[in-house]
């Protein structure tokens, strides 16, 4: 580095070797992708299944959170290598797209890259290597078709939701109360859930949570829970058959825009003005009275005299109510949000059949709940638990729950977990290596091998002998021809998935397949890496 001067005596830094730059070629570009990826999977390799564990990871700014779910360890964790953040997108696009199973996707694809080095090593070119995964994956997803099951289910007979649910919710830290969240999940989406359409909207789901009480005290509230109080202590705190106006005008004397200024000289004008704010306040409480109200929500506050003109007419507020809790508000209660006092029609009014505000414990917390609406179709899972972070680790495998009821209502049909649906895929893959006659089949029977990975995991996990456990339900498969057979995590003594009830959707585990095979395949392409060097 030197310093130079240009012919105004401005100084200037020139910088030696500017264009120097790391470049890796060929196999070993290939290799050092491959183990970033590796590296990648083998953080989330032990947080697979029910046994998992869980990591806790710090932020810079001191916030801890604790998690086993793949999509959130990958966002929270710093990656700074190319390959290892697309190890962390494609977690990402797995939890956007099906909401579980973001951990078994990385693992997959860390077994696939696993299995390509070996390939690498003995020779074989890298695009042969992803043609035959490619072909892999198709045998694999066809596969899945073949032993999946469908899953008949109604309005009332929604044990088949329940129990995919609580295989979900049975690896993560929930896991004690697994069968009442499953049910609050299933409920929760059956409400909002349009079966002719098989859609689900999952806005309409508010997920709240409140520090305190314990986890068997979460509930599912078949309306909106507001973390507000009333604007006045001394207003009712509840009550029946409400009118609700939602107003995003504040209770204030309109401003005007431009600049001005007020002189005010003798006593007299001083008490104009204030019998002219004060009728003001007196025309918004009236007209809200007029068209029928008994329960004014605002979006803006407003000062103590608008508060105590209220309280003296009989007319309950809450102030301060964000814009996504208004809206979710107004579709439960069939109101319009109403922008101006002289909008107000009693048709833009909602309507719910109680409102009330409740305490908790003894820490003065209040909220108010809003129930038996017009419209039933906005519904609050309203979580419980000791700390900050295991509300916040339950508000995401409610999550996870969540997702897993909407994907069977669009698509009804379940594989059997335990890993026995991949080693079901690994079986009739590697059957299918021997009709390949060139060098893929090597990358098809490395496909079958890398299938193994999950369960091999999910053994390993248990503290079961992985090699042993793995091989006896592979051979037991065979022998039986039952596709159901899987590892036995928690000990029961089969290693049935039927009769465990172990299940997962169809669409989920495709798109793990599917994914995981396209980012090695990415991968596999890259045979040149250019980086600037480091200053």
């Amino acid at each position: 580095m030197a310093l130079a001067f240009d012919e105004f005596g401005r100084p200037f830094i020139i910088l030696r070797e500017q264009e120097q730059k790391t470049r890796l070629r060929g196999l070993d570009a290939q290799k050092a992708n491959i183990s970033a990826g590796k590296a990648v999977a083998r953080i989330l390799r032990t947080s697979l299944g029910p046994k998992g564990m869980d990591k806790m990871l710090q932020s810079p700014d001191g916030d801890v959170t604790i998690t086993n779910d793949g999509a959130t360890i990958l966002e929270q964790m710093d990656v700074d290598n190319q390959i290892g953040k697309l190890m962390v997108e494609l977690s990402r696009s797995q939890d956007y797209e099906i909401g579980d199973g973001t951990t078994g996707v990385v693992v997959m694809a860390g077994a696939l890259l696993e299995q390509a080095e070996k390939l690498l090593e003995r020779g074989i070119h890298p695009i042969r290597i992803a043609e035959g995964y490619e072909m892999a994956s198709r045998i694999a997803v066809e596969h899945l078709e073949r032993v999946a099951h469908k899953f008949e289910f109604g309005q009332n007979d929604v044990e088949p939701l329940v129990q995919t649910c609580m295989t979900t919710l049975s690896s993560k830290i929930v896991n004690r109360c697994k069968r009442s969240m499953a049910e609050i999940a299933v409920k929760a989406v059956l409400a909002v859930a349009d079966l002719e359409r098989k859609d689900v909207n999952l806005d309409l789901i508010k997920v709240e949570g409140k520090v305190g009480g314990k986890l068997e005290d979460t509930e599912l509230i078949y309306g909106i829970i507001v973390d507000k109080d009333m604007s006045h202590p001394q207003m009712p705190k509840q009550i029946e058959d409400a009118k609700i106006a939602i107003l995003t005008c504040p209770f204030e004397p309109p401003k005007p825009k431009t600049k001005h200024k007020v002189d005010i000289d003798t006593v007299e004008k001083f008490q104009t003005l204030r019998l002219q704010e004060q009728k003001y306040f007196d025309d918004m409480v009236q007209k809200c009275k007029d068209v029928g109200a008994t329960l004014v929500i605002c979006q803006w506050g407003f000062d103590d005299e608008a508060n105590h003109l209220l309280m003296h007419r009989n007319l309950p507020a809450v102030r301060w109510v964000g814009g996504v809790e208004l809206e979710l508000i107004a579709i439960a209660t069939g109101g319009r949000i109403v922008p101006r006092f002289q909008e107000l029609t009693p048709e833009k009014l909602g309507k719910a059949g109680i409102v009330r505000e409740k305490s908790f414990g003894t820490t003065k917390d209040r909220m108010i709940y809003i129930e038996h609406c017009a419209n039933s179709r906005a519904v609050t899972i309203f979580i419980r638990g000791g700390n900050k972070m295991m509300i916040e680790e339950t508000k995401r495998s409610i999550h996870d729950a969540l997702c897993v009821a909407r994907n069977l209502i669009r698509n009804n049909s379940i594989v059997y977990g335990g890993g026995s649906a991949e080693i079901s895929c690994s079986i009739a893959v590697e059957a299918a290596a021997d009709k390949h006659p060139g060098v893929e089949q090597y990358a098809i029977r490395a496909f079958a091998d890398a299938l193994d990975a999950v369960p091999m995991a999910l053994a390993e996990n248990s503290g079961l002998q992985p090699i042993e456990t793995l091989s006896a339900v592979k051979s037991q498969q065979i022998k039986e021809n039952n596709p159901c057979c899987g590892i036995d995590c928690n000990d029961v003594g089969t290693n049935d998935m039927r009769e465990q009830n172990v299940f997962e959707t169809l669409i989920g585990k495709q798109q793990q397949i599917l994914l995981a095979t396209q980012v090695v395949k990415m991968i596999l392409k890259i045979d040149d890496v250019i980086t600037p060097s480091e200053y």
